[in-house]
């Protein structure tokens, strides 16, 4: 490789002269192919010379011109004329690609607009436009990707004005498929229609939202749903706390007493098991409803088995649920018959692994893509960054 195409990150340029320090100017002139951009053809006439500038990457900290050689060229073959092209450099821009892709690159690793724009010496919007011309250059090389086969399903918020939005992920890849404004059945219904091949789709991991259950009976028909252990946990812990906070108000709001509570049985240490049965023996009721919070959550907290395993634990499920309804505490009433009301789903999570944790991560990502724009106030824009970024 000649040491000019080393230096320049360009191919096919020959280099006359070197001027200045900070702008360095490169004087080239270009000792490639040229053929005919209408018809390909190779027998040529120059008409005019004259000369670009061209803003390249930089040196370091030093910015660098391209002072370019060009020509209009009149094609003989098909009697048209057209100007230079040249190598890493697209038609009627004044940088190249490469000085493009710097900017972009400097940006998504979180210099602001203004900060570019003060070093380099190119304007806030010319910072936008390049970045958003990159990210939709990678957008595009993802389009019309069919529905995921493993798809998770869940809600972020988005701005005080749009409210909420929609975050579906394909959960065995581990990238954001995209993102839709709303979480209503009316908001997020034109979107679902547009999804293409919907029919590959095969598990849907969601929390225990019964707008999401009936939009994907609606529009996933080859889908099993799939409750989210995390959320179905959540849940248990909500409502015991609820039953806590009814038979003893002032031990609820000690916070040492609050964390021994929500951690489950196996994580709890020989002092922290003590310090429990001390505080039980105040109240025997509240040692029972909390061991049977521990089967329960125990139970939920299964994977990985076979179909023939399930049906051996649904019975002690139903038992539970059941014991759960004929409580005279209302927290637990509650409980029982939410987790009867999604009983299928839930018991499918003994046979997948999969969860919406990986959405969650995929939702703080998505809040500091936000916090480092400063808010959107267009939603597409948000989108087209979440795509490419968590794409």
């Amino acid at each position: 490789m000649p040491l000019v195409d080393s230096i320049l990150n360009l191919a096919g340029f020959e280099l006359e002269d070197i001027s200045g320090l900070n702008p360095v100017v490169l004087k080239l002139r270009y000792t490639g192919f040229v053929q005919c951009i209408h018809c390909s053809g190779t027998s040529l006439r120059i008409k005019d010379t004259f000369y670009r500038w061209i803003r390249h990457e930089s040196f370091g900290f030093r910015s660098v011109y391209l002072y370019l050689e060009a020509h209009k060229y009149r094609c003989l073959s098909c009697g048209k004329y057209f100007n230079s092209r040249f190598p890493g450099i697209l038609p009627s821009k004044r940088s190249t690609e490469a000085f493009r892709k710097e900017v972009f690159y400097k940006h998504l690793d979180g210099i602001s607009q203004k900060t570019l724009s003060d070093r380099l010496e190119i304007g806030h919007a010319t910072v936008e436009r390049y970045f958003r011309d990159f990210l939709k250059l990678k957008l595009s090389r993802s389009v019309d990707k069919p529905s995921p086969r493993v798809l998770g399903i869940d809600e972020h918020f988005f701005s005080k004005k749009d409210g909420y939005a929609t975050t579906f992920c394909d959960l065995n890849y581990h990238n954001v498929y995209d993102v839709a404004l709303g979480r209503s059945e009316s908001a997020l219904l034109p979107y679902l229609k547009a999804i293409p091949d919907k029919d590959n789709t095969r598990v849907v991991v969601m929390d225990l939202s019964e707008t999401y259950r009936a939009l994907v009976k609606k529009h996933f028909p080859n889908a099993k749903i799939v409750a989210d252990r995390f959320h179905v946990i959540r849940l248990i812990n909500y409502q015991f706390l609820k039953v806590w906070q009814f038979i003893d108000p002032a031990g609820r709001k000690n916070r040492g007493l609050l964390s021994l509570m929500r951690r489950h049985e196996a994580k709890l240490s020989f002092q922290q098991r003590l310090k429990l049965l001390a505080y039980f023996q105040e109240f025997p009721p509240l040692q029972i409803i909390w061991e049977f919070k521990q089967k329960l959550c125990r139970l939920l907290l299964i994977k990985m088995r076979t179909k023939k395993q399930c049906k051996h634990m649904i019975p002690l499920f139903l038992r539970y649920l059941q014991q759960l309804k004929d409580s005279k505490l209302e927290p637990l009433v509650t409980l029982g018959k939410t987790l009867e009301s999604w009983s299928e789903e839930i018991v499918r999570m003994w046979r997948f692994t999969k969860s919406n944790g990986i959405t969650e991560g995929f939702h703080n990502k998505m809040e500091m893509i936000s916090r480092r724009a400063f808010g959107f106030r267009n939603f597409e824009n948000y989108r087209l960054r979440v795509r490419t970024l968590c794409g």
